[in-house]
């Protein structure tokens, strides 16, 4: 699976694993955003919307609990 790091020009740059790739925006669907969470099919790039969701959410609850409780 491949995370949105962020979007360049034409390009999105995905990380996985550590390692970054470069992926014409072209190539990938349409609407994509930063921390949008990817996985690559036989028929190309789909976004894994569930998983994208789960994730910003524990990312929302661990900045809530940094902040002190505060949303």
């Amino acid at each position: 699976m491949y995370s949105v790091d962020r979007i360049e020009s034409e390009f999105a740059v995905l990380e996985a694993e550590g390692a970054a790739v470069n992926i014409p925006l072209n190539d990938l669907p349409e609407g994509i955003q930063e921390g949008d969470l990817l996985r690559q099919t036989a028929d190309g790039w789909v976004i894994c919307r569930e998983e994208t969701v789960s994730r910003r959410s524990a990312l929302a609850e661990r900045r809530r609990k940094l902040l002190g409780g505060k949303p």
